[in-house]
């Protein structure tokens, strides 16, 4: 069966923004991966690929509605090579929760030349999604994945941090207009976005039972698929070996933002140093409690102020070192070297950091919160602990450690601590883990998967 499909992605595919003369993202790496997929098997499947996009305004020609070219790309490591269309429109991403209505018009445009049998949608985080969901007009073509879900994360944005954080605002964040409160609501406008495009698809892919009770609550009539996700070339193949790790260090994927859970670790691991003052935390990403300089003062959000408090309240420093920004291989060799990785986060779908870390056979300690449980089985895989209840603010000015907060921490450094105390079920877990993992993320059969939708959705 020979199909056309139009692909709406958050960013341009590597190839693509090589071709541009755009560096080329680290993020959702797993969409190229399935590119990649999609386009080694062209031949055989019959489908013919195009990919739009969002781009800053400054890299579309004055006069020009949006951006097209055709890349060859490579499809393998045999050096096959395949060839996309894509096509990259002007979008304000940086400003996600303002809607605006031209787009329609250009995504219209696009349509008219990509002429696809099916467009597949990656993602609802995006204003550009809702803009295709209302200027497709097939909507039995439409196919809408479901990734981080705005709607749930407006609701537990705050993730247990005191009240008085929260109304708290740095110089960085009045003149940016991105306090805590603003942030919150930047999400809450979005997923409303997020639930009128859900409610115009007619086809909707996800991977955990908690995002299908979010699909069948906003559209409870489109056909919903169940999909995996496939990871990034460099985590297949290497495993996690205890003799070539750093003993009881602990590594977080990310931190920039409340929702990812950074202050619940920092609590738990003055904890953990009771037991093992040799204890270590690393997070990848920028420091937010950089404080060296003016410049460093000056930027310091109000996130950023509290989590540097508690470095020093806690007597933290020391312990904590931020990374900076690291590309897939360097990812890889963090996992590979930690002791222990944690998923800490107040929401989440099914991250690809735990997928990630799995795949590797690493130790695991993850919240039990949205749809972790689907991919991550506790007491198997690795450790489930119980996460925030609500996700809100708790208490009010001077309740640090009171409340929710506490607690989450508190259950958070008992699960560290249990897969410490016996290496041997550790090994276990991380076997378990390996296992599970390389089923939920087999690259061959999730292709296949993409392929058996397109063709019971034509």
């Amino acid at each position: 069966m020979s199909m056309k499909v139009l692909w709406l992605c958050n960013q341009a595919l590597p190839a693509a923004a090589r071709q541009m003369g755009m560096e080329a993202s680290n993020k959702e790496g797993w969409v190229s991966g399935m590119a990649g997929a999609v386009l080694a098997g062209c031949h055989e499947s019959g489908i013919r690929l195009s990919v739009a996009f969002p781009l800053p305004g400054h890299m579309i020609v004055p006069g020009q509605e949006f951006r097209a070219g055709t890349v060859d790309a490579e499809t393998g490591g045999g050096g096959e090579r395949a060839s996309f269309s894509y096509y990259g429109f002007p979008e304000d991403v940086g400003h996600a929760e303002k809607y605006d209505g031209r787009l329609e018009h250009v995504l219209e445009k696009i349509v008219s030349i990509a002429e696809p049998d099916i467009v597949h949608c990656f993602g609802t985080e995006f204003p550009h999604t809702l803009a295709m969901c209302r200027a497709f007009p097939r909507k039995d073509r439409l196919l809408l994945g479901l990734q981080g879900l705005c709607t749930p994360i407006a609701e537990h944005y705050y993730a247990d941090l005191p009240e008085r954080t929260v109304r708290r605002a740095t110089l960085r964040d009045r003149l940016k207009r991105d306090s805590l409160r603003r942030q919150r609501e930047k999400f809450v406008l979005r997923g409303v976005m997020e639930r009128e495009a859900v409610g115009l698809a007619g086809n909707i892919t996800g991977r955990t039972r908690w995002d299908r009770m979010y699909a069948g609550e906003w559209n409870p009539k489109a056909l919903y698929f169940e999909m995996n996700e496939s990871l990034r070339p460099e985590f297949y193949g290497p495993v996690w070996n205890p003799e070539a790790c750093e003993p009881h260090s602990i590594f977080l994927s990310q931190g920039d933002y409340p929702l990812k859970g950074l202050h619940y670790m920092l609590r738990a691991l003055r904890i953990i140093l009771a037991v093992y003052p040799e204890a270590k935390l690393y997070v990848a990403g920028n420091s937010l409690v950089a404080y060296g300089t003016w410049k460093e003062k000056l930027k310091i959000s109000g996130y950023g102020r509290f989590l540097r408090e508690m470095l020093t309240g806690l007597g933290l420093e020391g312990r904590v070192c931020f990374l900076g920004k690291l590309d897939a291989g360097q990812m890889r060799d963090r996992y590979l070297k930690c002791g222990l990785f944690v998923c800490c986060s107040a929401v989440e779908n099914s991250p690809n950091s735990l997928g990630e870390a799995m795949l590797l056979g690493v130790p695991c300690v993850s919240a039990d919160v949205g749809g972790i449980s689907s991919i991550f089985t506790g007491g198997v895989d690795g450790i489930l602990y119980r996460g925030s209840d609500h996700g809100g603010a708790s208490g009010g000015p001077g309740t640090e450690g009171a409340g929710e907060l506490g607690a989450v921490s508190g259950r958070l450094a008992e699960a560290v601590l249990e897969m410490w105390r016996d290496p041997r079920k550790r090994d276990e877990y991380c076997r378990n883990a390996r296992k599970h993992a390389l089923k939920t993320h087999d690259r061959d059969r999730n292709y296949q998967k993409l392929v058996e939708i397109y063709e019971e959705i034509l």
